[in-house]
C-alpha cells in the first residue's frame, strides 16, 4: 500500500476549473465514504479549499481515484487531465509536508491552510476513511509545520488575502474610514477580512449570512448588524466594499442584481472581493463600468510583493521538509516488512513452544536439569539457523552473495566472523 496524492491548485488550474471540483463541507463525509468505495482506494482525506481541491489516497491504483473524481463533479476525465497532477509517494509525502507548512500556499507562510488541513483530517477520521498511514502522515505533517514555523521567519510579516483585499480597496478609495462595508458570509476567511477591514475603522460594517444569528455574533464583535442573505437585493446599493465567502454552489450576487445596486448608487464606484470557490459573484459582474471586482486569483499579484524576503526562510523550511520525508518514507517501507516480521516471530514462537514442552518431558522423566538444558538450547539454535543454513548452501553464486550480504547484516556479523 502506497500513498497518493492528487488534485489541482492555484498553480495547475485558473479559478473557473478550481470551482468545478470543489467540495462543500457538508457533502465530504458522503464523498469520502464514496471514494473509499470505489475500491482499491483503502485510505482518502480531501482538502478542499479556494486555492486547491486535493485527495490523499493509500492505494496502489492512484488512477482509480483520478477517475472517481472527474466521475463526482461529472466532467470528462480529459478534460481534467491537463490540469490534475498526481503525485508519487516520495513527491506526496514532501507535498503534504509543503502545504502544511504553507510552502504551496499563493500568500508563502500563511498558516490558514494548517487549520483547513486539521479539519479535512477531522472529517475524514469521523467519515471512517483515515487509516493508518495517512493518519500518520498528517500527524507528521502538523509536526514539520510546527517545527518549520518554530526555527524559521517563514511566518514574519505574513501577506494574508485578507491583508491583500484590504491594500486593493485602498487603491480605490481613499480611506476606508469613509465607506460602508458588507461582508457575505460569516465563516473563517469572512472573519479574518473583518478583522483587517474594521482596523481601519470603516463608517459601517454589515454581515449577511444564510443564518442571521451567526452573522449577528460575527457583526457584533465589529459594533456592526446582520441582515439576512435575502435583504441583499434591496440593500445592496448602499455598500462602498463588498467582501463575498459562503459556500454556496451558485452565485449569491448576479449581473442585474448589481447593475440595480449601482444605478441606485447613481454609478458611485463599488469594490467587491471574491473569496468564494466556486465563484459568489457572477464573473461578468467585473465587466461593468463602475464595479471593481477581485477575485483570489486576483489578489496573487497583491501578495506577491515582499515576497523576497522570506526566501531565505523558505529554503530552511525546504530543508526541514526534506530530512523528514526521508524519516517518514522510512516508516513506511518498515511498515511492509511488518507482515513478514510477524510470520518470523511466529516461526519462532512455535519453537520454542515445542521446544519448551519436550524439555519438560525430559525433566519430568527425571533427565539431569543441566544437560535438559543444554539440549534445549542445542536443540532451538540447530531450529533457528536450519533454514538460512540451508538457503546459503542450496543457493546459486549470485543468490548466494546477496543472501550473505542479508545474513551479516541481519545477525550484525563484522567481515572476520565470515570467514
Amino acid at each position: 500500500m502506497a500513498i497518493f496524492t492528487l488534485g489541482i491548485n492555484h498553480h495547475s488550474a485558473p479559478l473557473a476549473i478550481r470551482e468545478q471540483v470543489a467540495f462543500h463541507v457538508e457533502t465530504l463525509p458522503q464523498a469520502l465514504t464514496s471514494l473509499v468505495r470505489a475500491k482499491p482506494v483503502r485510505e482518502a482525506a480531501i482538502l478542499s479549499t479556494c486555492n486547491r481541491t486535493e485527495l490523499y489516497c493509500a492505494t496502489d491504483a492512484p488512477e482509480a481515484a483520478a477517475d472517481w473524481l472527474a466521475e463526482y463533479h461529472r466532467l470528462q476525465r480529459d478534460a481534467l487531465a491537463p490540469f490534475l497532477y498526481t503525485l508519487p509517494p516520495r513527491d506526496a509525502v514532501r507535498h503534504a509536508f509543503r502545504v502544511a507548512s504553507g510552502l504551496d500556499s499563493m500568500v508563502v507562510g500563511e498558516a490558514q491552510i494548517l487549520g483547513q488541513m486539521k479539519d479535512a483530517v477531522r472529517l475524514a477520521e469521523s467519515a471512517g476513511t483515515l487509516g493508518i498511514h495517512l493518519h500518520k502522515l498528517f500527524q507528521r505533517a502538523f509536526a514539520v509545520a510546527k517545527e518549520v514555523r518554530t526555527t524559521t521567519a517563514i511566518g514574519a510579516n505574513t501577506v494574508s488575502m485578507a491583508a491583500a483585499a484590504v491594500q486593493l480597496a485602498e487603491r480605490i478609495f481613499e480611506s476606508i474610514a469613509e465607506q460602508k462595508i458588507l461582508f457575505i458570509g460569516a465563516g473563517e476567511m469572512i472573519e479574518l477580512c473583518a478583522a483587517h477591514f474594521c482596523a481601519r475603522q470603516p463608517k459601517q460594517v454589515t454581515v449577511a449570512n444564510r443564518t442571521v444569528e451567526r452573522g449577528r455574533a460575527l457583526a457584533e464583535r465589529f459594533n456592526g448588524h446582520a441582515i439576512r442573505l435575502d435583504a441583499l437585493a434591496d440593500t445592496l446599493g448602499q455598500y462602498d466594499i463588498v467582501v463575498s465567502c459562503t459556500a454556496s454552489p451558485l452565485p449569491i450576487l448576479g449581473l442585474g442584481m448589481v447593475e440595480r445596486a449601482i444605478k441606485a448608487r447613481r454609478h458611485r464606484p463599488m469594490f467587491m472581493v471574491d473569496l468564494a470557490v466556486p465563484r459568489d459573484i457572477e464573473p461578468e459582474v467585473g465587466e461593468l463600468d463602475d464595479v471593481f471586482l477581485y477575485t483570489v486569483d486576483d489578489l496573487a499579484q497583491v501578495v506577491a510583493v515582499g515576497m523576497e524576503s522570506r526566501q531565505a526562510a523558505v529554503v530552511q523550511a525546504e530543508a526541514i521538509i526534506d530530512a523528514q520525508v526521508d524519516s517518514f518514507l522510512h516508516w513506511m517501507a518498515s511498515r511492509d516488512a511488518v507482515p513478514l516480521i510477524r510470520s518470523l516471530r511466529d516461526v519462532a514462537e512455535r519453537a520454542r513452544r515445542h521446544e519448551l514442552e519436550h524439555a519438560l518431558r525430559r525433566l519430568a522423566a527425571g533427565d539431569a536439569p543441566h544437560k535438559v538444558l543444554e539440549q534445549l538450547s542445542l536443540r532451538l539454535t540447530n531450529k533457528f539457523l536450519h533454514a538460512p543454513t540451508q538457503a546459503l548452501q542450496l543457493s546459486d553464486a549470485e543468490t548466494r552473495k546477496a543472501l550473505q550480504q542479508a545474513a551479516a547484516q541481519l545477525f550484525h556479523l563484522h567481515p572476520d566472523d565470515t570467514h
